[in-house]
């Protein structure tokens, strides 16, 4: 008895198996040769797609080296301005009125050049007391002020593009 699963050895045959049977030996050294000449197309193209991937990334890799290098040039062009007042400053110490006027002059520089950069001062001088933004350094009791709000500010704090560079040192306002 033969078995249900049991296969006449005819129809295990592959389906492609027919069509070079009966071909000459011409037509299949013509396949043969297309099917090389495609590997070699597609090796070809695997070759060029593979060395501009290498093009691409040692490219980035340059434009992130000269990013970090470079990133702050514009900030250092805006500082020589600042430092270049400073030395006048100095050289033309006379009266306190010039002197005075020199370094506010300078202040308005730097505070251009911090603007220019991102760089935000955090004057939180009244508001509320924020952990994120300010850093306590005592707190003070006070019947006019709203309390847990900010009494006084020690020390200004930065944010750059939104991010904390350093926190606002402040005096904290408690209920007597």
């Amino acid at each position: 008895m033969s078995q249900p699963d049991e296969q006449p050895k005819e129809q295990n045959r592959s389906p492609g198996a027919d069509a070079f049977d009966g071909g000459s030996s011409g037509e299949l050294q013509a396949a043969l040769a297309a099917a090389e000449t495609r590997a070699l197309e597609s090796r070809d193209l695997y070759m060029r797609a593979l060395a501009e991937m290498e093009n691409i990334r040692k490219r980035a890799s340059r434009d992130i080296e000269q990013a970090h290098k470079y990133a702050v040039d514009r900030f250092a062009n805006d500082l020589v301005g600042v430092k270049d007042s400073l030395e006048l400053g100095l050289l033309a110490a006379g009266d306190a009125a010039t002197l005075r006027a020199g370094t506010e002059a300078t202040l308005k520089l730097l505070s251009k050049a911090f603007e220019k950069a991102g760089l935000i001062e955090i004057e939180p001088l009244g508001e509320p007391f924020n952990p994120e933004l300010h850093e306590a350094m005592a707190m003070q009791p006070s019947a006019e002020h709203v309390p847990d709000s900010v009494l006084q500010v020690v020390q200004k704090g930065y944010q750059l593009n939104g991010r904390l560079l350093r926190p606002a040192r402040v005096i904290v306002a408690r209920t007597p």
